[in-house]
């Protein structure tokens, strides 16, 4: 991969990032407030809804960025083509290594935001300062293997089916998809993996907001699962699902239609 093409996915990344995090940070804290243990109401309902908005302004860019030069990268050196049976296997690993770099970004920044959402009267640098304060670095890098492990399966689904509906949809009119129908994409595939990977995105959210030294504070993501099966079933596992579907395509839309359109315009 060229320098340049490096550039212009990094670039267009970090724009891409910013504009759906932003422009869809109220659907993500009715999601996470849905969510968390003491329910919507007490986790502050409609109220602040921008509350935590600081992390997500700082930590969307670079989160982006890594992804996306990681994906383009790994893309670049792995065997791919529409014609070629291995392209799905090189979407996946591409974007699985890609999720695996940009968690190290993404976890400190979501685990404030997310604790800032259910506590809507307490500022990000309080809850940043308060955290590094009572668990240290560790405390802001809680729940990066339930957020890996959350991450993977989505984008096992989402870019293999993104790519797999641009290559259908060029096919289908003769020349390559335009942002916009790449957007389109986009929307199919992220909602149609978020859906299918709510329950992982709960139970890492019931991590990043234990208490200290609480059973889910630990990590463990299949005792967070069963934990919640226990106690609210099949609707606890999907807790938030509509919010999160409709974040998801929506952001799916933006992202990647932001994204092929940047990347465009700076090559």
């Amino acid at each position: 991969m060229e320098p340049r093409e490096s550039w212009a996915a990094l670039a267009a990344g970090g724009v891409a990032g910013v504009c759906v995090d932003l422009i869809l940070f109220p659907l993500d804290t009715v999601k996470t407030r849905l969510q968390s243990p003491q329910g919507f109401r007490k986790a502050g309902g409609f109220r602040g809804i921008y509350a935590g908005v600081p992390s997500t302004a700082i930590g969307s860019f670079p989160n982006a960025a890594a992804f996306f030069i990681t994906y383009e990268n790994v893309k670049s050196v792995l065997p791919h083509g529409s014609s070629s049976y291995l392209s799905p296997a090189t979407h996946m690993v591409a974007a699985s290594l890609g999720e695996v770099v940009a968690c190290l970004i993404r976890v400190p920044s979501e685990v404030v935001k997310q604790r800032a959402q259910v506590s809507p009267s307490s500022s990000t640098l309080r809850i940043l300062s308060h955290t590094l304060y009572h668990e240290g670095i560790q405390g802001l890098y809680r729940g990066y293997k339930s957020t890996v492990l959350r991450e993977i399966p989505f984008s096992l689904v989402q870019f293999p089916l993104w790519e797999s509906l641009k290559d259908l949809w060029s096919w289908k009119q003769g020349h390559v998809v335009d942002s916009w129908q790449s957007a389109v994409c986009g929307a199919f595939a992220g909602g149609f993996a978020a859906a299918v990977t709510t329950p992982l995105d709960v139970a890492k959210t019931r991590i990043m907001l234990a208490k200290a030294g609480s059973s889910n504070a630990s990590g463990n993501v299949l005792a967070a699962l069963g934990g919640i099966w226990r106690t609210q079933g099949l609707s606890g596992l999907f807790a938030g699902v509509v919010p999160r579907m409709a974040a998801i395509s929506l952001g799916g839309f933006i992202f990647l239609g932001t994204y092929e359109k940047t990347r465009q315009l700076l090559l």
